[in-house]
């Protein structure tokens, strides 16, 4: 019976092929509009998120806050002495779930040999567990170690950019760079890391694999930093936290701690990004909600569009209808037959949206260079949507239809 009504159903839809076509149109694009929709969020998402653990879930941040001006850093230096050594010496004393540690120190280099190609990179002065503390991993070589650290060693990691801007694409471990007046050796290269823009150094937006990094010691003890006059001794502290601790009760410690050493001066912040990526979580989970509620009102726009065509349907062959009550058929089966009739027109659009859907994906991801996932919980949402509707605006047709009387049926011209 199933394959019988399948099967008129199918013949009766290719005779008004036009007609069927325009209607599963708002199907297709509903469709696709909910894939594309879900796409672009599951790419944003899965951008932010591991942009996100890429700083470290387990990682509490420390920033110096910069001043806006020579007077203002002389106004804070009465209360506070700004982020330094003694804030290392101190955060190690009191933290007890403290696993790794890593001051941070930045500059701007004045030249670079051999010259970038592009911008000129940042060079950071770092302890060795900086590299395990935000899950640094290198395309060839190694980070430098704590030998290196202690020796002042003259030896340099670059970021995935800095190395293409210096150094080409060739393997560059073993070559040396000239940061201002000081030649250093690289020992490492490191992948990519994502999302270039980041505001890790004192709030200022750069390209955070176009960095060259070097130890701690050699960066204080080998170059001169022309701004050092306007910044604190130390431009960030990195810490990473044991397994068990609770980051956001450890933030509230070394809040606390650096407020006491800094006599309450805002002239730091603290990142917790374990609460970053609950927050984002939050918002994506919202944002996806919004916009499929959107993409959404495509799908019932095609619902109403498959009720009025059934409708219509229906006025046109009342007289069929009232045939096929006349040699026995129940309103049942004229129920089923209008029904399936409109469940395949929605079945149909769901798969052009389908590949409608795909092709948005691919189409925002060249276009806008916005990175898109389309995954296997979306089709499925979608395309299931698409058969809900179908069922439900093509009921009321169907039992309108059924409810026809035989003799008007019979009558009717």
């Amino acid at each position: 019976m199933i394959f019988s009504d399948i099967g008129q159903a199918m013949a009766n839809l290719r005779a008004q092929k036009t007609r069927t076509l325009l209607t599963a149109l708002g199907i297709v694009f509903g469709v696709g509009s909910v894939i594309g929709m879900l796409a672009i969020g599951s790419g944003a998402k899965e951008e932010s998120l591991r942009f996100i653990e890429q700083l470290g879930v387990r990682n509490v941040l420390i920033d110096s806050r910069p001043t806006s001006s020579y007077e203002a850093l002389q106004q804070r230096r009465k209360s506070s002495p700004g982020l330094s050594d003694r804030d290392v010496r101190i955060l190690k004393a009191n933290i007890e779930s403290l696993e790794l540690l890593s001051a941070r120190r930045t500059m701007h280099p004045s030249q670079v040999l051999p010259k970038s190609s592009r911008d000129m990179p940042e060079l950071y002065g770092v302890d060795p567990a900086y590299g395990p503390i935000h899950s640094l991993h290198l395309a060839e070589g190694q980070f430098f170690t704590e030998g290196d650290n202690l020796a002042s060693a003259t030896v340099c990691v670059l970021g995935e950019s800095a190395k293409v801007n210096m150094l080409g694409y060739a393997s560059a471990v073993g070559k040396y760079v000239k940061i201002n007046d000081t030649w250093l050796r690289v020992v490492g290269v490191l992948n990519e890391q994502l999302m270039a823009g980041s505001t890790s150094s004192g709030g200022s937006m750069q390209d955070i694999n176009n960095i060259v990094y070097v130890p701690l010691n050699t960066f204080q003890y080998r170059f001169w930093d022309n701004s050092a006059g306007m910044k604190d001794d130390l431009d960030g502290i990195e810490i990473r936290l044991s397994a068990e601790a609770d980051s956001i009760e450890v933030a509230k410690v070394v809040t606390a701690v650096l407020n006491s050493t800094h006599h309450n001066t805002q002239d730091f912040t603290v990142t917790i990004p374990a609460a970053l990526l609950a927050q984002q979580k939050r918002t994506q989970t919202i944002f996806t909600y919004v916009m499929v509620a959107i993409a959404a009102i495509s799908l019932l726009v095609g619902g109403i569009g498959i009720m009025n065509i059934v409708l219509a349907t229906v006025l046109e062959r009342t007289r069929e209808i009232g045939i096929r009550r006349s040699v026995g058929a129940r309103r049942f089966d004229i129920v089923r037959q209008f029904l399936t009739e409109s469940v395949l027109i929605s079945m149909g659009g769901g798969l052009l949206g389908i590949a409608f859907g795909f092709f948005l994906a691919w189409l925002i991801a060249r276009t806008a260079e916005w990175k898109t996932i389309v995954t296997t919980s979306s089709v499925v949402i979608a395309f299931g949507v698409s058969v809900f509707v179908g069922i439900v605006f093509g009921i009321y047709p169907a039992m309108k239809a059924s409810q026809i009387n035989p003799i008007d049926a019979l009558r009717y011209e």
